[in-house]
């Protein structure tokens, strides 16, 4: 090979010239660090600690708060949304199935309630619960008082979420798992309640279980029905506390309460969802 050759191929290979693609992505990632960091440290900075310090974080009004806090407020709020997941739950399934039916009537009342509940907000369904059922039917009580109340209001508004989440779910079961029961002698009932309802069920754990976080969150609510002094939740006990004495440290305690159930459910939910990744790789 001549020396023109050798000259030829260098002018003909382009030079690189600049940071790599990946180099960009790296100096880009340290900047937004850069700024995050900075921002912190500005709000460091310029907050007024011995404020937030005086307003949110008095240890002697903490120590008020146990062991009823815990004992009291937080075993209410559990109890609440369990007894609205449950109820939601079971709605849900039947609302998804009428979703799915081939009589035209059962999907259009499924329809029309999936899209008024899911469409109005929870609080509205509250005082719905709290004020209009007692005026329509005058005399009745609903069966739990309280906690059957509660469980109606959340349950109605979970129902709307979770049917739709189990109609996905049923209708993402393969077809030839109904035509195999079938085809073994199975009514589409039993077939339903047997073999499809049962893998639906193991496809939607994750984001039933992020509703149930959504309802732990929602059952602060309850306070727009009328509670007592032992019914009281994780919100309306800390801000009954706030009011007595002036001052939100109650109220960080409660959320501190909150973040104690929510974090770990979240928790599960992404090992749930990674694991149902898995499952369909």
């Amino acid at each position: 090979m001549t020396e023109t050759d050798t000259e030829s191929d260098t002018k003909i290979q382009p030079r690189r010239r600049g940071l790599t693609r990946s180099q960009k992505r790296t100096v880009s990632r340290g900047v937004q660090y850069a700024v995050f960091v900075a921002a912190l440290v500005a709000l460091g900075f310029t907050a007024d600690w011995g404020q937030l310090r005086n307003q949110f974080a008095q240890v002697d009004l903490a120590e008020r708060m146990f062991p009823d806090i815990i004992t009291l407020a937080l075993k209410n709020t559990v109890l609440y949304t369990v007894s609205g997941f449950v109820f939601g739950l079971a709605l849900g399934v039947v609302v998804a199935l009428m979703r799915l039916s081939s009589v035209g009537p059962y999907r259009w009342l499924a329809g029309i309630y999936i899209e008024i509940f899911r469409g109005l907000p929870a609080l509205l369904i509250f005082i719905f619960v709290g004020v209009a059922v007692p005026l329509a039917f005058p005399g009745t009580e609903i069966p739990g008082g309280t906690y059957g109340k509660v469980a109606l209001a959340l349950g109605l508004v979970a129902a709307a979420y979770m049917a739709e989440t189990i109609r996905a779910g049923i209708q993402a079961v393969p077809k030839g798992q109904m035509e195999a029961a079938r085809s073994l002698g199975f009514s589409h009932a039993r077939a339903m309640v047997s073999i499809i309802i049962p893998q639906a069920f193991r496809i939607v754990i994750p984001p039933l279980t992020n509703e149930l976080v959504l309802l732990f969150k929602d059952s602060s609510l309850v306070l727009f029905l009328g509670v007592t002094l032992e019914e009281r939740e994780l919100s309306k006990f800390g801000r009954d506390l706030a009011s007595e004495t002036a001052n939100s440290t109650p109220i960080l305690v409660a959320g501190l309460c909150y973040l104690l159930v929510t974090i770990p459910l979240g928790f599960v939910v992404r090992r749930l969802e990674a694991k149902a990744g898995e499952a369909t790789k």
